[in-house]
């Protein structure tokens, strides 16, 4: 959801769905790699800072590219490495992980450290957004059949590696980071349509989402806060704030007419049954079709939400309804910096 543009260019536009519309559709009018129908989060805080819209690392070759910073994050990456979920018995999706993404944070820092005029205010004035990540990590093995409980023993790992890549930007420079926790997948209509129940009592009577993977997230996001304050005590310099995206997500799911969503539960693109998912006809593949108005719905393709969403989302953040402490208070120097 954070990926911008980089798995396209590893692998062609033409070798993808979101390398078509309507991916792209709303904002945009053309696909960009961003797997939405426009604007996604990273969008909203640089506009709410008057700046340009940050590049995917990959699509550049030199610091000349990136004047306002660089997103690393690559679609389907995981926090884990390939040979964790190897040992698993499950096979990795093989996508460019948080180690890869931090490797090119590197190379990206030791190119601009060489340019006339850098200086070390470069990382201390720059807003780090570390996520969300580990969404993934559960998302995979989910898919390949694994059973909660085992999954619920990734949850450690995953946490640890995150914290390790917070250690690791901070060694770097990094004075503001943005951790955002994991979305509610229970709302999610691949989630809703892959983990179907006729068991009323799996469902919240009140949104509709699937009970036991909404807890399952929020034991995460409770464990990742708790972490998170970890760190805050070993590097009292350093501002690290929680992103709430689970309140944000569920105070639309909670109340979805009240921001104008006529459909909360279901894709805007896609193809069939209640959700209007299928793995048969995704978004973007041949018998899929895509609503009229996105603005109605908070899903775009089954797993990704739309361009409305992620604005209320991002505006959650922004504000400080859902960032602790608020990035708004923590951020007013980012006007011209930004990472």
């Amino acid at each position: 959801m954070s990926d911008n543009g980089n798995l396209l260019k590893s692998i062609g536009d033409r070798f993808h769905p979101v390398g078509f519309l309507p991916y792209g559709e709303t904002y945009f009018g053309r696909p960009t790699g961003r797997f939405s129908d426009g604007r996604i989060i990273l969008d909203f805080i640089a506009e709410a800072y008057e700046l340009p819209f940050i590049p995917p690392y990959l699509s550049g070759t030199t610091p000349e590219d990136f004047p306002h910073g660089a997103n690393f994050a690559f679609a389907g990456a995981t926090a884990l490495s390939d040979s964790y979920f190897e040992s698993r018995g499950i096979v990795p999706y093989g996508f460019y992980t948080l180690d890869a993404q931090i490797q090119w944070f590197k190379n990206f820092l030791s190119s601009i450290s060489e340019q006339p005029g850098y200086s070390s205010d470069y990382m201390s004035n720059a807003l780090f957004l570390v996520g969300e990540i580990g969404g993934n990590d559960y998302n995979h093995p989910m898919f390949d059949g694994r059973t909660l409980d085992e999954v619920r023993t990734f949850v450690p790992d995953v946490l640890s590696k995150i914290s390790l890549t917070i250690e690791e930007l901070i060694s770097c420079g990094a004075k503001t980071l943005l951790v955002p926790n994991i979305f509610p997948i229970g709302c999610n209509p691949i989630y809703l349509t892959t983990f179907q129940s006729k068991n009323k009592e799996d469902y919240d009577s009140k949104t509709g989402c699937i009970k036991s993977l909404n807890e399952f997230i929020e034991y995460h996001n409770a464990k990742l806060s708790k972490e998170l304050e970890k760190l805050r005590q070993l590097y009292p310099n350093v501002t690290i704030i929680y992103g709430d995206y689970y309140a944000a997500a569920m105070n639309i799911f909670n109340n979805p007419e009240e921001f104008g969503f006529s459909y909360p539960l279901v894709a805007c693109c896609g193809s069939e049954g209640p959700y209007n998912y299928s793995s048969l006809a995704k978004c973007g593949y041949p018998g899929s079709t895509v609503c009229s108005d996105p603005s109605k719905y908070v899903s775009w393709d089954g797993l990704h939400v739309t361009e409305s969403a992620y604005k209320l989302i991002a505006q959650g953040l922004l504000h400080g309804t859902h960032s602790s402490p608020p990035i708004s208070t923590n951020c007013s120097n980012f006007m011209h910096h930004s990472a």
